[in-house]
């Protein structure tokens, strides 16, 4: 028989996955929320009649509970939780943080004979509509021991993700690198729209002008790898380029100027890594990103 499975949090994520993971056969327990109105809306969606906003009445009988609240709050729920005695012996206790450990459930959950661990899908979930399974040929970040991180590969492959371990001690880190590749390449991107629209080309236009360029350097990363993929001055050596940028810059919106040395000055690196640079060309490159 397919486990049972209970959510508690029902914002995207704990959306997302109730709903797909009943698409895959598993259980529905039901559906928690902070607002019962919430937790009636994903039950309907997944097409399950158990919603509530008191934790244990979805969780008490679950082989797998997800808890899908905010960050700051998963140890709290937990713990009550754990304290009402809504935990099923020999349960996984699963959250989707990416940037905490499931030690911040693991006291309470072992209190009750359950298994803690975390799934973390390294989806961007920006609606709670979606018309394909979001989590297919993703990567889902699994961490946890025992039983609690089995259970999770599971799911991870039956979503459709490919599931890989993280080290509990590496979570942060983990996420402090997904916070760059997406929140701040939204910033990055923003950055050279900027720029563009003080070159007169229209704000609105700037995103279909560089479109061709973005996707060009993406698949040249996927293809070769980032240090073969850079192109540009600081790949040619060419500090007389950076130098006139740097002064229009100035100039043009000096506010950004220091986002552009300090990109400036890891491009540097990441060209030198390449051998791209001679010795000269990188002594003046550094010289002009330098703070």
């Amino acid at each position: 028989m397919a486990p049972s499975l209970a959510v508690v949090g029902c914002g995207k994520v704990g959306f997302a996955l109730g709903t797909w993971l009943g698409e895959c056969g598993y259980r529905l327990a039901g559906f928690c929320g902070r607002r019962v109105e919430s937790a009636k809306k994903a039950a309907g969606r997944a097409g399950c009649d158990m919603f509530t906003d008191h934790p244990p009445d979805v969780t008490k009988e679950a082989d797998i509970v997800f808890i899908t609240t905010p960050d700051g709050v998963i140890g709290e729920v937990c713990a009550r939780i754990a304290d009402q005695d809504g935990f099923k012996k020999g349960a996984s206790v699963l959250h989707c943080s990416g940037a905490l450990p499931s030690t911040v459930m693991e006291p309470a959950v072992r209190s009750r004979g359950a298994f803690s661990g975390s799934l973390h899908p390294l989806q961007s979930f920006a609606s709670r509509e979606f018309e394909k399974n979001p989590f297919s040929g993703i990567i889902a970040a699994i961490e946890g021991t025992g039983p609690a991180a089995e259970t999770a590969r599971a799911a991870a492959k039956a979503l459709g993700a490919r599931p890989i371990d993280i080290r509990t001690d590496c979570k942060t880190l983990y996420h402090a690198s997904a916070v760059v590749a997406s929140n701040y390449l939204v910033t990055l991107l923003d950055f050279a729209f900027a720029l563009m629209e003080k070159a007169g080309v229209p704000q609105k236009d700037a995103p279909d002008v560089l479109k061709p360029l973005i996707n060009g350097t993406l698949a040249n990363i996927k293809k070769s790898g980032v240090e073969k993929a850079l192109t540009g001055p600081i790949a040619r050596g060419d500090s007389a380029t950076v130098e006139r940028h740097l002064k229009e810059i100035g100039k043009k919106t000096p506010k950004l100027l220091g986002l552009y040395k300090t990109l400036g000055r890891h491009t540097v690196e990441l060209a030198k890594a390449g051998s791209a640079l001679s010795e000269s060309a990188e002594k003046k490159l550094k010289a002009l990103t330098g703070d």
